[in-house]
């Protein structure tokens, strides 16, 4: 059984939201990223959602949920939302726009409301491992709670990792 992690604005807004999840607590690694997460507890990288916090070509933040092993293709999603351009933002950035610091970004309790979407094979998976709001713990979630707690409109930019 996972060690309970104390309280942080992800968990307090899953509670607030009668959530059930599960908690997945890891030996954080600087740059180690969700694969070495995966790898920790066990889990299958494309089951573990890492939270990007972009921006459009006004600077304006949106938050892209895509899966560890899968890079996001910036020009099919800015297709997709209807930008000119998506870049990802710099660390800094994300940390003020999101209250996170990179590494510990969740999509759930950010300091700004941002627009959420979602890479749709995500969708179909039954359970998945996204960050609880700290590095180094992940929760476990149905991940159509992403789609009713958050609005994330689903998505199609995933590009396997090994294609840069």
């Amino acid at each position: 059984m996972a060690k309970h992690v104390s309280l942080t604005p992800a968990t307090r807004f899953l509670k607030d939201s009668k959530v059930v999840f599960s908690e997945h607590p890891y030996a954080y690694l600087e740059h180690g990223g969700a694969l070495h997460s995966a790898s920790e507890l066990g889990w299958d990288p494309y089951a573990v959602v890492k939270t990007l916090i972009m921006q459009d070509q006004d600077a304006k933040p949106l938050v892209v949920l895509m899966h560890e092993n899968r890079k996001v293709s910036t020009k099919n999603l800015a297709r997709q939302i209807g930008a000119k351009s998506v870049e990802p933002c710099a660390p800094e950035v994300a940390n003020r726009h999101s209250g996170y610091l990179v590494g510990g970004t969740s999509p759930f309790g950010t300091r700004r409301a941002m627009p959420v979407y979602i890479e749709s094979t995500i969708l179909t998976l039954p359970k998945i491992l996204i960050n609880g709001g700290q590095r180094g713990y992940l929760v476990g979630i149905d991940p159509l709670l992403c789609v009713t707690l958050l609005g994330a409109r689903a998505v199609q930019c995933a590009l396997a990792e090994a294609l840069s």
